[in-house]
C-alpha cells in the first residue's frame, strides 16, 4: 500500500513537471511567433502586391491578387535596365564584403596577438566608428571624395562601404578570435610559423563561422545601401540597384506595385548567399556559447 503511495505521488509530481514544462515552453514561443508574424506578414503582402497592378494594389492592398500577373517583373527587366543595376549592386557589394574581411581579420589578429594594453588601444580606436552616425559625415566625406575624384564612381563607394562597416566586423570577429585556443597558435609559434602562416593557415579556418556570419550581415547593409550611391553617383549607368528603386516614385504617382517587385527580386541574392552560408551562419552564432 505504502509503495503504490509513493508510485501515485511520483506520477503525480512527473505530470506537474510536465504541465509545468509544457506552459514554460509555450511562454517562450509566444513571442518567437509573434515576432515572426511581424516580419512574415509585411512581406507577404509585399509579395502579393508585386503581382497587382496600381488599380487592384489600390482597392483591395490586403488581399491576394485575383490574378497572378507577372507584367510588373516582365517590365523591370526588359525596359528599366535593371540587369545593369544589379550588376552595379554585385560588384560594389562582394567587393566591399570581401576588403571587410580581409582587413577586418587582419585587424582582429592583431588585436589578439598584440600585449593586451595595446591591443586594447587599437580596439577601441576601430570600434569607436561604430559610436558616430553615419549622417554626420555626409558632408565632410563628399568634399574628400570630391577632391580625390571619386565621386560618380563604384571605387568611391566600395572604400566608403569598407570604412563604414570595418568597425563592426573588427567589434564581431575580435571577440571570437579571443575564444581561439592560445595554446594553438603558441605550437605553431614554437615550430617557426610566421604571422602570416598562423593567420592564413589556422586562424581563418577556424574563424570560418564568424566570417560567415559577419560577411551575410555586411552583405545585407551594403546590399540595403541607399545613402551613399544616392550621395555619390551621379550617372544612370552606375546606379545601384536601391537607388534605381527610386525613379519609380514620382512626385505625383507611385508606382508602388513597381517598387515591389523590385524589392522581391533584390531579395533573391541575399536569400542565396544566405542558403550557402547557413551553416557557418548558424555555427558563428552559437560559437560563443558553445566555447565559455
Amino acid at each position: 500500500m505504502i509503495e503504490k503511495n509513493k508510485n501515485t505521488v511520483t506520477q503525480v509530481k512527473n505530470d506537474t513537471k510536465r504541465t509545468s514544462n509544457l506552459k514554460e515552453m509555450i511562454l517562450r514561443q509566444i513571442p518567437l511567433v509573434i515576432y515572426a508574424l511581424l516580419i512574415l506578414v509585411p512581406l507577404t503582402l509585399v509579395f502579393f502586391a508585386s503581382f497587382k497592378n496600381l488599380a487592384q494594389l489600390y482597392n483591395d492592398p490586403l488581399g491576394v491578387p485575383h490574378k497572378w500577373d507577372l507584367s510588373n517583373y516582365i517590365q523591370l527587366f526588359s525596359n528599366e535596365n535593371m540587369f545593369v543595376y544589379f550588376k552595379n549592386s554585385m560588384v560594389v557589394t562582394f567587393t566591399s564584403v570581401f576588403f571587410i574581411l580581409l582587413l577586418g581579420s587582419m585587424i582582429s589578429y592583431a588585436i589578439i596577438r598584440l600585449p593586451k594594453w595595446w591591443g586594447n588601444i587599437l580596439f577601441a580606436f576601430v570600434t569607436v566608428g561604430m559610436m558616430i552616425p553615419t549622417q554626420v559625415n555626409m558632408i565632410p566625406v563628399y568634399i574628400l571624395f570630391a577632391k580625390l575624384n571619386l565621386l560618380n564612381k563604384h571605387l568611391g563607394l566600395i572604400i566608403i562601404t569598407v570604412a563604414m562597416l570595418l568597425p563592426i566586423c573588427v567589434f564581431i570577429l575580435t571577440g571570437f578570435m579571443k575564444t581561439l585556443p592560445k595554446g594553438l597558435i603558441e605550437a605553431a609559434m614554437i615550430d617557426g610559423a610566421s604571422h602570416w602562416q598562423i593567420y592564413s593557415r589556422i586562424v581563418l579556418p577556424l574563424s570560418l563561422p564568424s566570417l560567415a556570419s559577419t560577411a551575410i550581415f555586411c552583405f545585407v547593409i551594403s546590399w540595403n545601401d541607399l545613402l551613399y550611391p544616392l550621395l555619390f553617383i551621379k550617372s544612370n549607368s552606375l546606379r545601384t540597384l536601391p537607388l534605381a528603386l527610386l525613379q519609380f516614385q514620382g512626385e505625383y504617382l507611385t508606382n508602388y506595385p513597381m517598387i515591389f517587385a523590385g524589392v522581391v527580386a533584390a531579395s533573391i541574392p541575399m536569400i542565396i548567399v544566405y542558403v550557402f552560408l547557413q551553416r557557418y551562419f548558424i555555427a558563428g552564432m552559437t560559437a560563443g556559447s558553445m566555447k565559455g
